[in-house]
């Protein structure tokens, strides 16, 4: 009798086991279609289009903007008069073609695939740079924001990125307080820094005790100017947070390196 009742209690997790296991051979055994060149793939980018892709060259460590002919320990000379309070920002590639192309599909048509396959990218980068933060964070959209779009890319990409870095997570940790204009209709650097002054905060609740002293990766799709990554990291310093990170999936290159790249692919 206890041996029925044992195995009953344990026959939930058993069937979730299973449905898991189930759903991930599915997904391995039916092939979806590359978001690059539309030839059959297992992943949303297939191999050939992802190792024939650029990726990132030699950056600043603080903000990941493109160095030419310069070291990669070399501060960029805006890094050095700001100073951030973010400590370092790593990325997969810049914001062009193809991968603008992937990160517009993410953020406007709800390709979550595409949200992992980002994720694995900034984990190999992570593996590399021997990144090993104590807590993954999203930047987060406002209410009104999140409750048009109906997810938020950054987490999309957070979540299975926290757990290639085997690192706590959380999605209501870190909100945004004010719902602002998109910075993307903000030319100017300093306007986008006044658009995101005090628009996010910390939850009251005892999960914030995680901050203190901790190594945080804040996750982003999209990073331009890094004004709403500098707020964020500057709100979780304030909150005990020792070091901060930033993660990006593509980084928006200057308007010089920007006229030379190739238009976008239309998926």
């Amino acid at each position: 009798m206890r041996l029925t009742s044992l195995a009953a209690a344990r026959w939930p997790h058993m069937l979730s086991t299973l449905s898991t296991g189930f759903a991930r051979a599915f997904q391995a055994a039916l092939p979806n279609h590359c978001a690059l060149c539309g030839n059959l793939s297992q992943h949303a980018v297939c191999s050939p289009c992802a190792r024939a892709a650029p990726r990132s060259g030699v950056r600043c460590p603080c903000c990941a903007e493109p160095l030419d002919g310069a070291r990669q320990s070399s501060r960029c000379a805006s890094c050095v008069a700001l100073s951030p309070a973010f400590d370092a920002t790593l990325t997969f590639a810049d914001y062009a073609a193809p991968y603008d192309a992937l990160a517009q599909a993410l953020k406007f048509s709800a390709q979550l695939g595409l949200a992992r396959w980002f994720a694995a990218q900034l984990a190999a980068q992570a593996a590399v740079a021997r990144l090993a933060p104590d807590l993954v964070l999203a930047v987060p959209l406002s209410a009104h924001r999140l409750a048009y779009r109906g997810y938020n890319q950054a987490w999309e990409i957070a979540r299975p990125l926290a757990r290639h870095l085997n690192a706590a997570s959380h999605a209501t940790l870190l909100y945004r307080s004010q719902h602002t204009p998109p910075q993307t209709g903000l030319s100017d650097a300093r306007q986008r820094r006044h658009n995101v002054r005090g628009a996010f905060a910390i939850a009251a609740s005892p999960r914030a005790r995680v901050l203190a002293d901790a190594h945080v990766a804040v996750v982003d799709d999209v990073m331009t100017s890094g004004a709403t990554l500098n707020e964020i990291a500057r709100l979780l310093k304030q909150a005990g947070a020792a070091r901060v990170t930033n993660l990006v999936a593509l980084r928006t290159p200057p308007p010089s390196r920007a006229a030379h790249t190739a238009p976008p692919i239309t998926l």
